[in-house]
């Protein structure tokens, strides 16, 4: 990977991480589907005007658009919502990383090598740690919903493979059109006008600061530089990298919310930094999808 790229990931990374605690932040007084319709209304308004429609067929851009805002940010706002520390979340979504590994062997005919296999192992475990060290807050349905959100990214990655997109920014504005209409009808359906009318008194300095972080910062900036990487790296490359999210998820969780992990949380951070290394280092095939034909 170049430089430039490594650098990319470690900003978007840094980003999302710090994007679950800001969140938070914002759940604290506005419904999280309402949240979540308000975030992709901003990041497809007004810019679908002003930005060319990329060369993808429509499908692909609803299919990305309800995965990413419906089956997974709804899910982890949800989720945050019923009691899932930030930290956890940040965590508990990584296991993205696994499915999509998954995926590119089945779909992409990727190998998966011995230290991925190992980082893997490791991961899991350190996230099992962690989710364990920080369940006490949260509900189980709520650590269900941010699992189920992990595995929408992980189709979401197949999506940006399989539509080939180049015009990635683009494609992430576009995309964000499709998610608004369903998320304010769920909204709707599930609590009335409650959440529509409360919805004026509650845009204040705080909640205007963390919706403008999600949509510029975590939609925008992040989902641009990410499925750049998708674009120019297999996903088996690329997953593994989502594993910094949660130390700068954690680490600015303790910073604005003061979560403070304990002993074994630390210690199941670090083997998830140990994950990370060792899966990005070059190692023998264990196996690899032969192609038909």
């Amino acid at each position: 990977m170049q430089k430039k790229h490594i650098l990319l990931a470690v900003l978007v990374t840094a980003v999302w991480g710090l994007n679950f605690p800001i969140t938070k932040l914002g759940l604290a007084g506005i419904d999280p589907l309402l949240l979540t319709a308000l975030r992709f209304t901003l990041a497809a308004l007004p810019w679908v005007f002003f930005i060319k429609r990329p060369q993808v067929a429509l499908r692909w851009l609803a299919a990305y658009g309800l995965i990413f805002g419906v089956a997974m940010w709804a899910l982890i706002n949800l989720g945050i919502a019923l009691g899932v520390p930030p930290g956890s979340a940040s965590l508990l979504i990584q296991f993205s990383a696994f499915f999509t590994l998954g995926w590119g062997v089945l779909l992409f005919h990727e190998s998966l090598t011995l230290p991925q296999v190992l980082g893997m192992l490791l991961a899991a475990v350190g996230l099992v740690g962690v989710v364990l060290d920080g369940a006490g807050p949260g509900t189980a349905l709520g650590f269900a919903l941010v699992l189920a959100s992990a595995l929408a990214w992980s189709l979401g990655n197949v999506v940006i493979k399989v539509s080939k997109v180049r015009e990635i920014f683009a494609f992430v504005v576009w995309a964000s059109l499709f998610a608004p209409v369903p998320l304010f009808l769920l909204t709707w359906w599930l609590h009335g006008a409650a959440p529509f009318t409360a919805l004026p008194g509650q845009l204040h300095g705080v909640t205007l600061f963390s919706l403008a972080f999600q949509v510029y910062g975590a939609t925008h900036l992040c989902y641009w530089g990410w499925n750049l990487l998708l674009r120019e790296y297999p996903v088996s490359r690329v997953a593994p990298l989502s594993l910094l999210i949660p130390v700068f998820g954690i680490v600015s969780s303790l910073l604005m919310l003061g979560q403070r992990p304990s002993a074994a949380g630390l210690a199941s951070m670090g083997l998830i930094l140990l994950a990370l290394f060792i899966g990005s280092r070059p190692g023998r095939v264990l196996w690899a999808r032969p192609r038909l034909g």
